[in-house]
């Protein structure tokens, strides 16, 4: 047995099954064990962009540690994009990348480079494993770290001579595994029942680290028992959604622009703040603090940094989110007089007709923009709205072209069924939407995309096509990174629209042809009813397609 045998072994006794990678000359004897253990599939990427996306995208959807080999300091810098998504959502990431043989580390040759250093800032452990007799111990620190709350990557730099060294007699038991469920202490649960039992008005901020959890069944229970609104964390960090879109107490995302926040939270008296992070604001704006004034914060994350991190909080509650839901709800029944819950009914039953009321406008605005030509954003997002699968999992990278539509018509009914970007380094929803689909292979994958963002991974597609992925890739194409703009004009910046840099239509990107030269079906779409008829007929197919829509 060789050090990278061991490796493997470890691997497989963490319940690995699938390796992403690119390979290069100091990750040979990898790909050679490979050859030889089939227990690990190999999934492989043309460039590292879509192989972290796709890697991130098969932890997130399947709720486990995904394992990425990159190659040493090159393979690792073209990563760097990816790793700071996969820190922003914090996904439990083993990537590796192979270093030369330590015996002509010194007279440095060529592609070696400081591996660990390069990696620190992105990750929760980094080493380099000096001698193969601690890749045992090494393996199993990395992979507890990537597991345990708060999850996210982990690098480990794998020398050339530690991956041939002999391995025999090493320690290869598994990882400790992890078991996340660890409640709050009972004393600030009880403070937080009593203060949101007493609440005049109070109104839930959840996140992502919630359906992380598992716990969108409890926090539906805590927002019916209440009768309060939901509110999404911000689209900077949005990346699940907490509980379903078609729920009558879902409210959307809180508001991306500090100007609105003040006006979205305006007459809650309590706010019970959940698995997310508070606030993530983009740019500087005046307000500079837009919670609004006398609003009180309790705060239930996993994730210690996040509780207080920005504003200070009435109760703190560290633990599992959806351990800490099922408590706090005990104990808020056992407070709750008959008047308060009759109260709690009828003000669930006012926010609701509100949210309804609000959605059924928005649902006519849409309606009215899909004859458009070009279509609009929101009109792409509407006719896709009109044939999404309850049980379809959607991947979103079009900062501008979504619009929050899917959400506030209440299409996305699994709220773990999506996947949005939360590190905002474009490339990402390729890859993602690959990993999903390997992850869940019996569930239709939908990704929605901008142009910018797919111009960023477009050799992602040359993966779902060599997999045999049925994923089906919506490119949303504006021939420009709109973001940008709408961020100059937030800014003050009224020249930039003049300004270079901003505009991708001269010459025009051939989405199409660049889909079908990587070998995936693709076609370009002007008419909301055709596609909405191909993004059905994609859903239920037995290959990828991607469908190019031009965009006004």
């Amino acid at each position: 047995m060789t050090g990278v045998d061991a490796f493997l072994e470890l691997l497989h006794g963490a319940g690995v099954t699938h390796l992403f990678g690119n390979p290069g000359t100091t990750e040979l004897p990898l790909n050679a064990a490979l050859a030889r253990d089939r227990r690990v599939r190999y999934v492989l990427g043309l460039h590292e962009c879509p192989v972290v996306a796709a890697a991130d995208g098969y932890a997130t959807a399947g709720g486990r540690l995904a394992v990425v080999n990159l190659h040493t300091s090159c393979g690792l810098g073209n990563a760097m994009g990816m790793l700071v998504n996969a820190k922003a959502a914090g996904s439990p990431l083993l990537v590796t990348a192979g270093q030369q043989d330590t015996r002509h580390l010194f007279e440095e040759p060529v592609l070696a480079g400081p591996l660990v250093d390069m990696a620190r800032p992105l990750v929760k452990y980094a080493a380099e494993v000096g001698r193969v007799a601690d890749l045992p111990n090494a393996t199993r620190r990395a992979i507890q770290a990537a597991l345990t709350p708060p999850t996210g990557p982990v690098f480990l730099s794998l020398p050339l001579d530690v991956q041939t060294a002999l391995a025999d007699g090493l320690d290869l038991s598994p990882p400790w595994s992890v078991d996340r469920h660890i409640r709050p202490a009972r004393t600030p649960l009880q403070q937080a029942a009593t203060l949101l039992a007493n609440a005049a008005n109070p109104v839930i901020l959840a996140g992502s680290r919630v359906t992380e959890s598992g716990g969108c069944r409890e926090l539906v229970s805590l927002a019916e028992t209440l009768g309060v609104p939901v509110f999404n964390e911000q689209n900077t960090s949005r990346g699940r959604f907490p509980i379903p879109t078609d729920h009558p107490l879902y409210a959307g995302p809180v508001p991306l622009w500090n100007p609105d926040i003040p006006t979205a939270l305006a007459g809650f008296d309590v706010a019970f703040v959940v698995g997310m992070n508070l606030l993530r604001l983009y740019i500087r704006q005046e307000p500079l603090r837009p919670l609004p004034p006398g609003l009180k914060l309790i705060h239930l994350d996993n994730d210690p940094a996040e509780i207080g991190k920005n504003y200070p909080v009435e109760v703190g509650l560290l633990g599992d989110p959806k351990a800490g839901l099922a408590e706090l709800v005990y104990e808020i029944d056992r407070r709750l007089t008959p008047d308060a819950a009759a109260a709690a009914g009828e003000r669930g039953r006012a926010h609701a007709a509100r949210l309804a009321a609000a959605r059924d406008d928005f649902r006519a605005a849409v309606d009215a923009q899909l004859a458009g030509r070009p279509l609009a954003g929101s009109a792409v997002m509407g006719a896709v709205a009109r044939v999404l699968p309850a049980d379809a999992a959607v991947v979103e990278e079009c900062p501008t072209t979504h619009g929050n539509v899917l959400e506030r018509l209440g299409a996305v009914r699994d709220p773990a069924g999506y996947f949005g970007h939360r590190g905002w380094a474009l490339g990402w929803g390729i890859g993602c939407a690959i990993g999903v689909k390997l992850a869940w292979p019996d569930r239709p994958v939908l990704a929605v995309l901008g142009d910018g963002s797919t111009a960023f991974g477009m050799q992602g597609l040359w993966t779902a096509a060599r997999e045999g992925l049925p994923v089906v890739f919506v490119v949303a194409n504006n021939r420009r990174y709109h973001i940008l703009e709408v961020c100059g004009d937030r800014l003050g910046l009224s020249a930039l629209a003049h300004g270079p840099g901003f505009t991708l239509g001269d010459p025009p990107i051939d989405f199409v042809g660049l889909s079908r030269a990587l070998g995936v079906e693709a076609h370009s779409v002007e008419r909301a009813d055709e596609l909405s008829d191909r993004v059905r007929a994609g859903l239920t197919g037995d290959r990828p397609v991607l469908l190019e829509v031009p965009v006004g």
